[in-house]
């Protein structure tokens, strides 16, 4: 009995204690699920939209059934260019354009009324909106805090810097919005939970827009590309094509920023005209349409008539009109101009100039925008000792240039480049480099030489175009040449195929001027015309033997005289105008010798009589047949060599 009894009672002490060890362990479970619930709830919902911004955009954000009580949480900043954004909040019956007309129409009142347009504009917001926020964030971030007041729908609006003062912004944007989620405001971007803010498209789109362009394919060309502006995404493209002369038949192909067709009409060029549609899904950059001149077999040629629209479905019937709004994207204009400070050396047997001379460019890449956040600055400046920068900031793409008639090494003295917070750039630089010239010495010494200076664009013209930067380019009074009497300059742009054999652009800055001809004068010109006059003295001596001395010693001092500017020559081809007075002097001074005696062996051989006779006549056509060759030399070097 007891030996059972103490058996049966051993048995249910472990039951008890498994359903002890149970329940405790279903309440532990319990209390874990309460505490993610409430920290879930206390998370809250987090919601991380991003899109691009460009300047009078207008993004709508619909939030349904907001619920008393609840806390929104909004942060707005830009992550390109130089977005300085602007959001705030407002009731769902309140139209898209309602607010901007209130807006402008405040500001327009302010500034009738002599009042700070700042200030009105402030309290127009005051007005409109619930809440709104411009610089509330980190740096020029926008974020605000809401408790809603009541149930209902509520819009967000999301724009760039409301402000009539300011510069327009544009850039891609990160928007978190956040119910019951604190943490948003200090930087988290992390979605949880269910979407409960929707992109309102039809009122966020951007107005139609629409650009008609004019061409030709030639032959020998295959193609022609038409990069786009950046659009948005839920943006539509559209784009027509039709033949207006020739037996062009085009196809159309819409290319995306990896240049891979996303669209194509016309593919087998059996029609005049073509057709595409696509609509941009979330990437608006790179887009580009093609036109090519089907097939590639044998290729067609002639005028074409292009449409492209952004959100402009008239498009496709070939109807529609040009917008004041640009789709297609222009090659940028730089402005460009040179400062000729010194010409060290003017090299005329190698035909080069060494000179020191300013260069300066100015152009707007919208691409180079940025946010005065990242620097704390509204300008970056790079040097030759941060250049490196300076090309990845512009990842390589800026109006790099070459000098076309460089010779030898171009050494940079100073080098400075400067982007702004709106995306325009300068750059500046000072050099000094040998600079080949086509010198023509046919005249010389009275000739007038063109010196230029070449500037000639790495990328082609799809990319950056020269035009003349007003002001800028000009020659040193203190130029410290002392040869050429250095005229005006001039500056002309041209196009040019490179050896890459696409257009590219050239910028020429070209002066000359005739050379001093004091030097000349004084150095060779009177030494040759006393040569000469001496030798016209002699006519005037009966003694034959003595002017052959005469004539011969002056024949020898032309000849040391010759060598003597020898080494001032140019070395040419070809004859100029001073070899050919030397020539002729030679030449006149051999003939005197020679002529001299001759009269002196007709004298030795009884012809006294005849050898005055002829020096008689000689006294006279000697100065008249110097200056027949005179004029005959000024003819051909100064008349028919112009002409």
């Amino acid at each position: 009995m007891l030996r059972s009894m103490s058996g049966n009672s051993a048995n249910p002490l472990p039951v008890k204690a498994l359903h002890r060890v149970i329940s405790l362990l279903a309440f532990l479970v319990l209390l874990l699920l309460v505490g993610v619930g409430q920290a879930q709830e206390e998370e809250g919902q987090v919601q991380v939209e991003r899109g691009v911004i460009r300047p009078g955009d207008f993004y709508w954000y619909v939030l349904p059934d907001l619920q008393q009580g609840q806390t929104l949480s909004v942060s707005l900043r830009g992550t390109s260019g130089n977005l300085d954004p602007i959001m705030g909040l407002v009731d769902a019956d309140i139209k898209a354009g309602t607010i901007e007309e209130r807006y402008q129409g405040a500001i327009e009142e302010a500034v009738v009324d002599g009042r700070d347009p700042l200030i009105a504009a402030q309290e127009a917001l005051d007005d409109i909106m619930l809440v709104w926020d411009d610089d509330g964030g980190q740096g020029l971030a926008a974020a605000f805090s809401f408790a809603v007041p009541a149930n209902g729908d509520y819009r967000l609006v999301v724009t760039d810097a409301l402000t009539i003062l300011g510069q327009a912004t544009s850039g891609d944007y990160e928007l978190v919005v956040g119910l019951n989620a604190p943490q948003v405001l200090s930087g988290e971007n992390s979605a949880s939970g269910e979407q409960f803010a929707f992109l309102d498209r039809e009122a966020s789109a951007a107005g139609a827009a629409v650009e008609a362009i004019e061409g030709s394919i030639e032959g020998g060309e295959t193609q022609v590309i038409f990069n786009l502006q950046e659009v948005r995404p839920g943006d539509t493209i559209s784009a027509f094509v039709e033949t207006t002369a020739g037996d062009l038949r085009p196809t159309l192909t819409l290319l995306n920023y990896a240049d891979k067709p996303v669209a194509a009409a016309n593919v087998s060029g059996q029609a005049g005209s073509a057709s595409l549609e696509y609509t941009v899904d979330d990437r608006g950059r790179g887009f580009a349409v093609r036109i090519d001149g089907c097939c590639e077999d044998e290729g067609s040629s002639g005028d074409y008539r292009l449409l492209v629209g952004v959100n402009a479905p008239e498009v496709m019937s070939g109807q529609a009109e040009h917008s004041d709004e640009g789709i297609i994207k222009e090659p940028i204009p730089v402005a460009i101009g040179v400062k000729m400070q010194q010409i060290i050396e003017v090299d005329e047997q190698n035909e080069f100039f060494n000179a020191a001379a300013s260069l300066q460019m100015e152009w707007e890449d919208p691409d180079l925008a940025f946010s005065p956040d990242e620097c704390d600055c509204t300008f970056k400046t790079f040097t030759e000792q941060n250049f490196g920068e300076f090309i990845a900031e512009t990842g390589g793409l800026w109006p790099d240039f070459t000098l076309f008639n460089q010779q030898g090494n171009r050494w940079t003295q100073n080098r400075v480049a400067v982007i702004w917070q709106d995306g325009r750039a300068l750059y500046f630089e000072r050099f000094t480099t040998n600079l080949q010239v086509d010198f023509d010495f046919r005249q010389y010494p009275f000739d007038t030489e063109e010196f230029i200076i070449r500037i000639d664009s790495i990328f082609p013209e799809e990319f950056y175009y020269f035009t003349d930067l007003e002001g800028y380019s000009e020659i040193s009074a203190e130029h410290g040449e002392d040869e050429f009497q250095i005229g005006e300059f001039e500056t002309a742009i041209s196009s040019e195929q490179a050896s890459t054999r696409m257009e590219t652009s050239r910028f020429t800055f070209s002066f000359g001027g005739p050379r001093h001809i004091n030097y000349y004068l004084l150095q060779v010109f009177v030494p040759v015309l006393l040569i000469l006059g001496v030798l016209w003295v002699t006519f005037f001596l009966r003694d034959y033997a003595m002017r052959i001395e005469v004539a011969s010693a002056n024949l020898l001092v032309f000849i040391a005289f010759s060598f003597s500017l020898a080494d001032n020559y140019p070395r040419l081809g070809y004859v100029t105008f001073l070899d050919a007075v030397m020539v002729l002097t030679f030449v006149i001074s051999a003939l005197v010798v020679v002529y001299n005696v001759y009269l002196r062996r007709l004298e030795i051989n009884g012809q006294g009589e005849l050898a005055n006779s002829i020096d008689n006549v000689f006294d006279w056509i000697y100065p008249i047949s110097i200056v027949v060759a005179a004029v005959t030399l000024y003819v051909i070097f100064f008349v028919l060599s112009v002409e």
